[in-house]
């Protein structure tokens, strides 16, 4: 970027007492608190929305402990752990989204299309139908399974480092036989347990409990610090490997690292609602287009990933209603109408 785009640019600085001064761009901060506004309210209408009906009032005066027996129990104990499950989930696909994104300087680069993803799918579907387990068996399986794929891709796609374009090529190539393979475990499965997989593969927020939004938070309070910690370094990754490594980066450790990372984070993601398509692919471009900024955008990612999902699971809900959709048709509804137009995009470009 040229001085003066460089000056154009306002900036906000903090300096709180004793602490590290904290510099950000003044367009991405106002896009990210944007986000986050509409973020807290669509939360409160996804709450507040059902067969029984409550106001945004009374929801907040639930959530401040002030509401009735009935709207607590209809708030606390139905609804709220879905639509915070939803937001977990999505701010989760969202930052792993950006991280591949960035790692591989492509819009293309989301572990939903790389195979990431889908390789969470295969060790939660082999837990469920071949081994047997609880919910820690297939959270395991999910995590064990989103790894190896990883670290089959990068193998596969390694020659004298790794390039994004061969990264994309490759997790496509190695998604399509994960893909295959889903398909063949769900075919030869029992009745009831192919039932299972089957819901469980489409994306669904259907019945989550505190049990996911518990197991959701302990992990993601995790991996989204490490995560955003190990991010400062992907705009120094942006400008290519050499330049990196002369700024004293170890690129393919740091690349690692980040990878290991976001698919840990894809991984939590799927097991608490599913393999939900394009969320991960769209957030992060979104949130790039309209805050426009010099680096990576990994917060504001993160909160558009969230709403995108609440939205998402709202109109599954709603958009039928009675009838309920999984959040996973309507995601992959919408995000396929995307794709085509981002593909429409790169080739023109």
């Amino acid at each position: 970027m040229s001085a003066p785009a460089r000056s154009r640019r306002a900036f906000i600085t903090l300096r709180p007492p004793g602490g590290v001064v904290l510099r950000a761009e003044r367009r991405s901060v106002l896009t990210a608190a944007a986000v986050a506004a509409l973020l807290v309210a669509a939360f409160v209408v996804a709450v507040g929305t059902g067969t029984y009906q409550i106001s945004p009032p009374d929801v907040l005066r639930v959530l401040a402990g002030q509401g009735t027996t009935a709207h607590e129990f209809v708030v606390l104990t139905l609804r709220l752990p879905r639509v915070l499950t939803a937001v977990l989930t999505g701010a989760a696909l969202a930052l792993a989204g950006a991280v591949f994104q960035s790692l591989t300087r492509n819009p293309m680069g989301s572990p939903d299309v790389i195979g990431f993803t889908t390789g969470a799918s295969t060790g939660a579907l082999l837990q469920i139908i071949v081994i047997g387990g609880g919910a820690a068996a297939v959270a395991g399986g999910a995590l064990a399974g989103g790894l190896l794929t990883s670290l089959a891709v990068y193998l596969l796609a390694f020659r004298n480092g790794v390039q994004g374009y061969r990264l994309i090529l490759v997790g496509i190539a190695v998604n399509g036989g994960l893909v295959a393979l889903n398909v063949f475990l769900i075919a030869r499965a029992e009745f009831a347990d192919a039932h299972v997989a089957v819901t469980w593969m489409t994306g669904n927020l259907n019945g989550r409990t505190w049990g996911q939004v518990h197991l959701l938070v302990a992990t993601l309070a995790v991996l989204v610090p490490v995560t955003l910690l190990a991010g400062r370094r992907l705009a120094l990754l942006e400008l290519g490997d050499e330049l990196a490594a002369a700024l004293g980066i170890s690129v393919e450790r740091t690349r690692l690292t980040l990878m290991v990372l976001a698919v840990g984070l894809t991984a939590m993601a799927t097991v608490a609602a599913g393999p939900v398509p394009f969320v991960a692919l769209a957030a992060p471009q979104l949130a790039f287009r309209l805050a426009r900024p010099s680096g990576p955008v990994l917060v504001t990612s993160a909160l558009m990933g969230a709403l995108l999902m609440v939205c998402a699971d709202l109109a599954a809900q709603r958009l039928l209603a009675p009838v309920q959709l999984p959040v996973g048709v309507m995601t992959g509804s919408l995000g396929g109408v995307y794709l085509a137009w981002l593909l429409i995009s790169e080739w023109r470009r």
